[in-house]
This record gives structure tokens, sequence and C-alpha cells, in this order.
């Protein structure tokens, strides 16, 4: 299976690279019409080279893995998807599309496979930095075809620590309600002087870029709400090779799912017991004001 894994990594990367990139990276910022698809009070855009890309993927993976499942954010439906323990491809064509709108340099294609739900292949590709991270569960990290060296990157970092971290948020499309409110709030929680008192956050505006970097060592965390398995697929793989770990968003997640829609990441360490992940993790929850809710 490893070796397997490995071959549906590489045809990945070749679809990445070759077919959808090229799409991504000539048509970006060139798109002035677009949809809110989740309504007037949200920003969550999607263009019509979205679409375009997801159905030149989706055709791709048909042929060449008939028995395969296949979920895609633009393909996707509400309360009628599902991720069954079959293998499935988990697609987002493009993550990032508010940077794709605006020419952004970090919007990217994101192609995941899960098996028994759990992610087992990942394949990132930014066009624009011409950068591509991949994974495959039990064969590590790739940058561009080469061999990631995790271990010395994470020894470099030094030990995980709140408060001298560097952590991805995402206020996210919604910008309304009590999620949004408890976003704010535990934003404030992780910045403030008497709280978490981070080095700073930092904002992609993709959640696979962003776990992608936490993989390479830019990052120690990300905490956001209201993602998709699309979003995230890809980039748990690749973190998990690293040693790095993803738990929910809210307090005592410790186990989830990929459709989980509230996570944490974090950066591997030099602990191989885990223990200062757990205690990362502990500390990070203590600054979450509420309990982040989507259906």
């Amino acid at each position: 299976m490893t070796v397997e894994l490995l071959e549906i990594e590489n045809y990945l990367c070749a679809l990445a690279t070759k077919k959808v990139g090229p799409i991504i990276k000539t048509k970006s910022g060139t798109q002035r019409d677009y949809e809110l698809k989740t309504g007037s009070r949200k920003v969550d855009i999607v263009t019509e080279i979205d679409k375009q890309v997801e159905k030149l993927i989706w055709e791709s993976l048909k042929k060449d893995f008939p028995t395969y499942k296949f979920v895609g954010e633009e393909s996707y439906v509400k309360g009628v998807t599902r991720i069954s323990d079959d293998p499935t491809f988990i697609v987002d064509p493009i993550d990032g599309t508010t940077n794709f709108v605006h020419d952004f340099p970090f919007s990217c294609t994101s192609m995941g496979l899960t098996i028994n739900k759990v992610p087992v292949v990942g394949v990132i590709y930014n066009p624009h930095l011409d950068l591509l991270v991949s994974a495959s569960k039990g064969n590590g990290v790739r940058i561009n075809g080469s061999e990631f060296d995790h271990k010395s990157k994470i020894a470099d970092m030094g030990p995980l620590t709140l408060s001298k971290s560097v952590v991805a948020l995402q206020p996210g499309s919604a910008r309304e309600g009590d999620n949004f409110k408890i976003k704010m709030k535990t934003y404030e929680n992780l910045l403030s002087a008497d709280r978490g008192f981070v080095h700073g956050f930092r904002n992609l505006g993709s959640s696979a870029m962003t776990l992608a970097y936490i993989a390479m060592g830019y990052l120690d965390s990300y905490w956001d709400g209201g993602c998709y398995s699309w979003d995230v697929t890809a980039g748990w793989c690749i973190l998990k090779e690293t040693g790095g770990r993803i738990v929910g968003a809210n307090k005592g997640e410790w186990h989830i799912e990929v459709d989980n829609r509230t996570y944490l990441a974090v950066r591997g360490s030099t602990d191989s017991t885990g223990e200062d992940q757990k205690r990362y993790i502990e500390e990070f929850w203590s600054n979450v004001e509420g309990e982040l809710s989507y259906t």
C-alpha cells in the first residue's frame, strides 16, 4: 500500500504542476465576475475558474481511478455529500480564491486522498511561487520533488511554546454571529500580554498553504473554524508526516475527522512522547473564548 500511495502522490503532483497550476497562474487577478456562494453577508468567493479546474481534476481522476470516490468544493451539496470509508479524493481546485481574485500570490490547488476517512496522500501546489509540497502515508514529505528533512528543521525551531509561537489565524468568510465574535475574542486572548502573548499571527488566506507552511517549519500552529474537508485533507497528510498533529479548535476535541469544520494544527517537535504538543494544545485551548459551532 505504501508504494501504491507514493504512485498516487506522484500522479497528483503531475496533475497539479502540468495541468492545474498553469491555469491558476495565468488566470490569477483576471476574474472580475464572481459569486458570493454563501450569501450577501459573507465573502466566500467562487469563480468560473474554480469550477473549470475542478472539472478538469475530476475528469482526470475518474478516468484513471474509476473506482475511487470524489469530493470537491464546487460539487459539494450540503446534507448530501458524505465522506465514506472508501478511497476518496478530496479536492479544493483553488484554495485561497480571494487571494486568486486579488492576484495575491497565495492561491494553490489542494488534492488529498482519504482511506477509511484518514488522509493518506496530500499534494499542494502554489504555481505563483512554483512551490510543490507533497506527502503520502509512510513515505515522508517532498518539496518540489526533493525529500524534506523535517527533523532538522524542527530541531532548529526549538521547543514548542505558545508564548514563542507564530500562529496562523483566519477570520473566515462569515463576518457576523457568535462564531465571528468567538474568533475575535480568541485572537485578542492569544495576542494579549496578559494571556497567550504569542509572538505574532499570520493570515495566508489559504488553509492548505497554511498547513504546508507549518509542515515546512515556518509557522507553529493554525487555529480556525468554518473550514471544510477539502481545505485541510492534503495539508493534514503532509503535516502528519512531519510529526504534526491536528485536533479540534474547541476545548477537548482530541480526536476529530477531516470534516470536523473546526481545527487546531500544531507542528512537530523534538519530544517523541508528544507531551509538549499536548501541553501546547491545552494552553492554546485555554485562550479559546466560547465554542465554535458549524452546521
